[in-house]
């Protein structure tokens, strides 16, 4: 439901002002296996905005229109979180996958669960 919905928020922002969210998939830097990763508007990956290891990763300075990429094995998924430290956080996301773009701006922290 949350993938149907960004969708057509990011589907409406690009009609709406003429301006893509996300970046193309050709300029996009590969999010490596294993990881969670949330791209640069200009589709690249910091390495500080990778992570491996299940559990709480606080986020620096990530605002903004982002795109995650859930590209972890065996069905694990992630969780995004208001609050620092893993609270306050969304239902577990589990499509392995490219999702669409969302506001970055409110989310602290994210959550990788098995």
């Amino acid at each position: 439901m949350r993938k149907i919905a960004m969708t057509l928020t990011a589907l409406s922002l690009t009609l709406g002002t003429g301006l893509a969210a996300a970046p193309s998939a050709s300029a996009a830097t590969p999010c490596p296996s294993g990881a969670v990763c949330i791209r640069e508007t200009d589709g690249s990956i910091l390495n500080k905005n990778i992570f491996y290891s299940y559990g709480a990763h606080n986020l620096d300075n990530v605002t903004g229109y982002r795109v995650v990429v859930n590209n972890q094995t065996g069905g694990a998924g992630f969780q995004e979180c208001k609050g620092y430290n893993g609270t306050n956080c969304s239902a577990v996301y589990r499509w392995v996958g490219e999702y669409s773009a969302i506001d970055y701006t409110p989310i602290n922290s994210l959550v990788l669960v098995r």
